[in-house]
C-alpha cells in the first residue's frame, strides 16, 4: 500500500520530541474485540500501518467490550472506547455500532475497499493541518510516560469547538484466546490504545499515560485535535517510543 510520506521532525534526548507537520495526517480509528469472529481480517488490515513509520498515517485500535458477554472478555477493552464509537455512529448518522468498524477522520469508511481508502488518505494528506501539535514524552516509571503537549489552531480552523484527545498505543501483542467466537485462535494485534486522555483544552498539557504492567511491545503516543461538534479531525501525529524511551 502506497501512501504519501510526511515528514516529521523528531528530536531526541532525555525526553522524546515530536511536532506535527504542515499537512494533515489522516486518523484512522479501528473499532475492534478480540472475541468478534470477523474482527481479525481487519485487525491484520491496520498492521499495515507501521508505527516505527511517519506515513501519513495515525492508526489507533479501540477495543470494545460489548461482545464480552459470548464468552471471551476483551483484555483491550475499555467502556470509553464504547462510548467514543457510538458517538462517532452518530455523527455519522448511523443508528448502530458493530466490529469491526473503521472510521477515517471521524467519518464510516470501508477499509476493505482499498483503492477508494488510499485515495481518500492522499486527499486528507494534501490539506494544510488546521491545528499544530507538539508533543515531549518522558519515562517516569517502568510502565508509565509523562506527555506534555502544547497545541493551537491555525488561522483556518478558528472558531472550532477543538479538543486534544491523548493515547498510548502498543503494537507487537499477541493473546491466546481460550474462549467465545475466536476460542483457540492466538490473535496478534497492533496500535492497540492501552490508555486513553480526552477531551482536553488546547494549549499546554501535561498528562500521565500509562498500563497496568509493561508487556513487552512497541509503545507509541498519539495525540490528535478534534472538533467535538463536528467530528472534524484537524491533526493528528504519533511518536513511536523505542528509539529515544528504552
Amino acid at each position: 500500500m502506497v501512501l504519501a510520506t510526511l515528514t516529521v521532525a523528531l528530536a531526541m534526548g532525555t525526553a522524546c520530541q515530536i511536532s506535527s507537520p504542515a499537512q494533515t495526517q489522516a486518523l484512522v480509528e479501528l473499532y475492534t474485540s478480540q472475541g468478534c469472529s470477523s474482527c481479525p481480517p481487519a485487525d491484520r488490515w491496520l498492521s499495515q500501518f507501521d508505527p516505527r513509520a511517519a506515513s501519513g498515517v495515525v492508526a489507533l485500535a479501540l477495543h470494545v467490550g460489548y461482545w464480552d458477554y459470548i464468552g471471551w472478555k476483551d483484555p483491550y477493552a475499555r467502556r470509553d472506547f464504547n462510548a467514543r464509537q457510538q458517538w462517532l455512529a452518530e455523527i455519522n448518522r448511523n443508528r448502530t455500532v458493530y466490529t469491526p468498524g473503521v472510521f477515517l477522520q471521524a467519518r464510516e469508511t470501508r477499509w476493505h475497499e482499498t483503492a477508494g481508502f488510499n485515495a481518500a488518505v492522499r486527499a486528507i494528506n494534501a490539506q494544510p493541518a488546521r491545528a499544530k501539535i507538539d508533543l515531549a514524552v518522558e519515562r517516569t516509571a517502568a510502565d508509565k510516560v509523562q506527555v506534555r503537549a502544547e497545541t493551537a489552531l491555525t488561522e483556518t480552523a478558528r472558531g472550532a469547538d477543538a479538543r486534544l484527545f491523548l493515547a498510548l498505543t502498543e503494537s507487537g501483542l499477541d493473546t491466546q484466546v481460550k474462549a467465545g467466537e475466536n476460542r483457540g485462535a492466538t490473535l496478534h494485534n497492533d496500535h492497540v490504545t492501552r490508555d486513553w486522555s480526552g477531551p482536553l483544552a488546547l494549549g499546554k498539557q501535561s498528562v500521565s499515560l500509562g498500563t497496568s504492567a509493561p508487556s513487552g511491545g512497541q509503545r507509541a503516543v498519539v495525540a490528535f485535535v478534534q472538533d467535538v461538534v463536528s467530528g472534524d479531525v484537524l491533526q493528528a501525529v504519533r511518536l513511536p517510543l523505542a528509539s529515544c524511551i528504552p
